[in-house]
């Protein structure tokens, strides 16, 4: 199965009054980097989570939302941070010798300072909270790679096409090489005998002419591997997996190979049969940007 590197997916989680809710989504990246968003009451379960991630994504930039509601209150119980007061008080006398303000600092101006007071939640319930969070987490992933997968097989279907054609510009090349050869030769003897008149030709001299032009526009070597790396690429396709970054290092070498023939064409017509080889591994190089 191949899998695009883009998708979205949804999981939720609804027991009692207490709702989770996990969505994911991910573009295109060479390696595998996940950025978790969660309420501070889950961040013990962060590690737990990125390992649930892995066993469903390999590469990509996935970012992960993770939602709490409707969380029973019951067990929390507020924490008061001494430390932090009195640094925020001495920090607010500081503040009125340096600026002559009036010192009106009051308990209530302390208390709503940042990390005086703090929510804290009751880890009574951490194991049934993690099983719930995870199951959350594996309903968003394998929606998440359904999408992927969906992709994938879009993906796939048009790379085979492109390969198709690919696979026919080939031929094209090997068959357009004997009637470049011919036409050389015609148009040399054309040339020899408006020098030499009715002189007799030397065939042992054209035939080497022949040769040198012939080794000179050779391409077989070219197709050969050019051929080998179009059914290696979709023998790779049809297998599946993991095979992005397989599949970009054949398209870099067909563009290699594609470059070469342009290079050694002697005509019009394998010129273009070149260009558009190479402009259509540049649209499959494009696509593969997308796959897993």
């Amino acid at each position: 199965m191949i899998k695009s590197m883009t998708g979205f997916g949804r999981g939720e989680v609804q027991k009692g009054e207490r709702k989770l809710t996990v969505e994911i989504k991910a573009v295109n990246h060479r390696y595998f980097d996940v950025n978790i968003k969660m309420p501070k009451s889950l961040i013990s379960f962060e590690a737990p989570v990125r390992a649930l991630l892995k066993e469903y994504i390999e590469r990509g930039k996935v970012d992960v939302f993770i939602s709490l509601q409707g969380q029973v209150q019951d067990n929390c119980t507020v924490a008061y941070n001494d430390k932090i007061a009195r640094q925020y008080l001495d920090c607010y006398r500081k503040m009125n010798e340096d600026l002559g303000l009036p010192d009106d600092i009051k308990l209530s101006t302390i208390g709503r300072s940042p990390e005086v007071f703090t929510l804290m939640q009751e880890s009574d319930d951490e194991d049934e909270l993690q099983a719930e969070l995870e199951e959350a987490v594996r309903k968003a992933c394998e929606r998440f790679v359904q999408v992927r997968a969906d992709e994938g097989e879009h993906l796939k279907k048009d790379l085979m096409e492109k390969l198709g054609h690919m696979e026919t510009n080939v031929a094209l090349v090997d068959e357009r090489r004997p009637a470049i050869v011919a036409a050389y030769r015609a148009r040399i003897e054309e040339k020899v005998r408006e020098l030499l008149g009715d002189t007799q030709i030397d065939e042992s001299r054209l035939a080497t002419e022949i040769v040198l032009f012939s080794d000179k526009i050779c391409t077989d070597e070219e197709t050969v591997r050019l051929g080998s790396h179009i059914r290696s690429m979709k023998e790779n396709l049809a297998r599946g997996g993991a095979v992005g970054r397989k599949l970009d290092f054949i398209a870099q070498e067909m563009n290699r190979e594609a470059n070469t023939i342009l290079s050694k064409a002697n005509d019009l017509e394998t010129s273009q049969i070149a260009i558009d080889l190479k402009t259509e591994i540049e649209k499959i190089r494009e696509q593969i940007q997308n796959i897993e």
